[in-house]
């Protein structure tokens, strides 16, 4: 059964994606380029209704390589930017819905994301998409395995990120999304202390800024120095910059976060 439901699927993602290159090749160039790039959402569709949010990634991964494949452009690179895109959403999703409710303020703030990223009309196909993955229920621990083999570490800890940020912009992060994402954390493979970290730049505590740089506040200044170091080298923004420059400039606001708490431990013990 489970092999002809796959069989079924690939019928109909062939069927679909060899009907748009057909209509491509009657339209003009520009209709053309149009026309290719939703080659990956009919794939990302189809193994979303077919595969949950599994098959979504690998629908999705799977129609992409297809448009570059076809355009003589496909080149396996590790994380891309779509791939750390579609994660960003399924995950989205979760942390949305873990109050019982989507607030139009959560959605407003991953809309503006990806319009900053890629402009309007790609944005349309994003929320379209995470409007139907809203709709569904998936098993978020198996979605954050695959994500977890699949993606680097600098980029599973900007996802950290941007979900707190999701969390935070109704005004503050609740007890039930904070436990959430430690979950989605744990799944990824991030350590707690780098959670911690993520979360101080949100939730603030009496010694956030030693969370924030991973160190204890009995730690000697020879010790808050080599941590704000490691800090530093660990949450560089180049190690996201192949996830673009919306990535990149999040992860500078997270590099400053950085330094605002190494200022404050500094002024705090005199430190030069």
């Amino acid at each position: 059964m489970r092999i002809f439901l796959y069989v079924i699927i690939i019928i109909i993602m062939v069927y679909w994606i060899r009907r748009l290159f057909g209509q491509d090749s009657s339209t003009n160039n520009g209709r053309k380029a149009s026309g290719n790039s939703y080659a990956k959402w009919i794939g990302g569709g189809v193994g979303w209704a077919f595969g949950g949010p599994i098959g979504a990634l690998l629908g999705f991964a799977f129609g992409k390589m297809f448009d570059e494949m076809k355009q003589g452009t496909y080149e396996h690179k590790g994380t891309n930017r779509s791939d750390f895109n579609v994660s960003l959403l399924i995950l989205s999703a979760s942390v949305m819905r873990a109050d019982r409710q989507v607030k139009r303020n959560e959605l407003d703030f991953v809309k503006a994301f990806f319009i900053r990223n890629f402009g309007t009309q790609a944005t349309e196909q994003y929320i379209l998409m995470l409007r139907e993955i809203l709709k569904q229920d998936f098993d978020l621990r198996e979605v954050c395995n695959q994500i977890k083999q699949n993606m680097d570490y600098s980029s599973r800890l900007q996802l950290i990120h941007f979900l707190f940020g999701i969390a935070d912009s109704d005004g503050g992060v609740q007890q039930v999304e904070s436990a959430l994402i430690s979950d989605i954390s744990n799944y990824l493979g991030v350590s707690q202390p780098d959670f911690s970290s993520i979360k101080a730049m949100f939730v603030k505590e009496t010694n956030s800024s030693y969370l924030i740089l991973e160190v204890s506040p009995d730690a000697t200044d020879d010790e808050v120095k080599k941590a704000y170091r490691d800090m530093a080298v660990k949450f560089h923004p180049d190690k996201v910059n192949h996830l673009g420059e919306e990535v990149r400039k999040a992860a500078e606001e997270k590099f400053r976060k950085i330094n605002e708490a190494y200022d404050q431990v500094k002024r705090e013990r005199g430190i030069k």
